[in-house]
């Protein structure tokens, strides 16, 4: 465990020049530095800023839904046994079903003062181009979202969706057609149409400020649960988990209690098994690069080369990981485990069937995690977790999957 003063600094990052420790940073084509330096003056000002602060929370409880609620699974703490008080932070409950609108909103008011008409996005599961477009009917903005064509197969159903909000969705095709190619199609789009388009990036990568933005949006999940777990349990939680691609539900989460003694656990996917090349577990088996204008773990081979990431889940399939996790990683702040594709079938399942919740594919991989590895929590632990997202998105996915469940009606 760090010391107190080591554990009071790492709230306070990034520096001035976006770095949280060895990683972070701006590594992009000149042509965006200029655009990079407005958004972070921009930013910095709006964040200080009383009236749009007000606009942001008045949408954020009015369209959003917020504050989500803080639920506690009996049924499933009492299935794990060791007397486990688990909580669920219910981000299913936002409007368009996951936590991505949290960003979206703060980013599309973002966009309306920087006086940009257009945004772009890239997508993975679809909830983000969900959340984009959802925010550009709200700002009155254009809107074009990038996906790779195997997302766009995985997750129809999301894509239906964003064409009904009058968003352009945009298959890319090249690479392995997922997350990781989709972001590299909506860098070079804004490259070519920076003066006109803001970039709403969805997770807590990219180059500088995005991973500061992006975080600052999300951290309202952490600082609502910090209050609410007070207010229901007289005390701080004991454990908090979420799972990780690109990290934004999980840094939202973390970031209020990094400066406090909550342990912290981050939980990638481990796909066909870490002993295979079939995972995206970055922080786990990846190395120290750069993409995406940022320096981070990378799956990546000797020469560099950026090898393709897997999990069942669309929106933990990228081959890197925000630079504030490999930081945390790096200072032991926060721990980093694996859960595999059946690990989070299992989860979705369980928790399907023990308290009515459908989760989606992504924070199931936390609740699979958690239900492998109860034993070895120590008894009364106080647990939360953060349901980033609802399940019916991954219904087509789920379906292809028989999972026995013990104790479970059969079908």
């Amino acid at each position: 465990m760090k010391s107190a003063r080591e554990v009071q600094t790492l709230g306070k990052k990034p520096d001035e020049r976006g770095h949280f420790g060895i990683f972070g940073g701006r590594f992009v084509p000149e042509t965006l530095m200029e655009a990079l330096r407005e958004l972070t003056r921009t930013y910095r000002m709006l964040k200080r800023n009383t009236k749009f602060q007000l606009e942001l929370k008045h949408y954020l409880s009015t369209y959003a839904g917020r504050p989500t609620p803080l639920y506690e699974a009996k049924n499933l703490s009492a299935v794990l046994g060791r007397n486990l008080r688990i909580f669920l932070k219910r981000e299913d409950l936002c409007h368009t079903g996951a936590h991505k609108i949290n960003n979206t909103i703060g980013q599309g008011l973002l966009a309306r003062y920087l006086g940009k008409k257009r945004i772009i996005a890239e997508t993975g599961a679809g909830q983000h181009g969900v959340a984009a477009a959802t925010a550009a009917r709200l700002f009155n903005l254009e809107c074009d979202v990038f996906m790779g064509s195997e997302d766009m197969k995985r997750q129809a159903l999301n894509v239906y969706k964003m064409n009904l909000l009058g968003a352009r969705v945009i298959p890319v095709h090249s690479g392995a057609k997922t997350l990781k190619d989709a972001t590299n199609e909506a860098i070079r789009d804004w490259v070519t149409h920076v003066d006109t388009t803001h970039y709403l990036l969805g997770s807590v990568v990219g180059p500088h400020p995005y991973p500061m933005i992006v975080r600052d949006f999300q951290s309202v999940i952490g600082r609502e649960t910090k209050a609410q777990f007070k207010k229901v349990a007289r005390t701080s939680p004991d454990y908090l988990i979420a799972c990780v691609g690109g990290g934004s539900n999980a840094i939202g989460f973390f970031h209020p209690f990094l400066e406090e003694r909550v342990k912290l656990i981050g939980i990638e996917a481990a796909g066909k098994g870490l002993n295979t090349s079939k995972h995206a577990a970055s922080l786990r088996k990846g190395t120290i690069g750069v993409l995406h204008g940022m320096k981070s773990f990378v799956l990546q081979d000797r020469e560099g080369q950026v090898q393709l990431a897997h999990s069942i889940s669309a929106g933990l399939d990228y081959p890197s990981v925000g630079p504030e996790h490999a930081f945390l990683k790096e200072t032991g702040r926060v721990r980093y485990e694996s859960a595999t594709d059946e690990d989070a079938l299992y989860g979705f399942h369980i928790l399907t069937l023990l308290e009515g919740i459908m989760p989606a594919l992504e924070p199931a991989h936390a609740i699979g995690y958690l239900v492998r590895r109860a034993r070895s929590f120590p008894r009364g632990s106080k647990i939360a977790i953060c349901l980033s997202g609802r399940g019916d998105k991954d219904l087509d996915v789920v379906r292809k999957f028989k999972v026995k469940i013990p104790g479970a009606p059969s079908s």
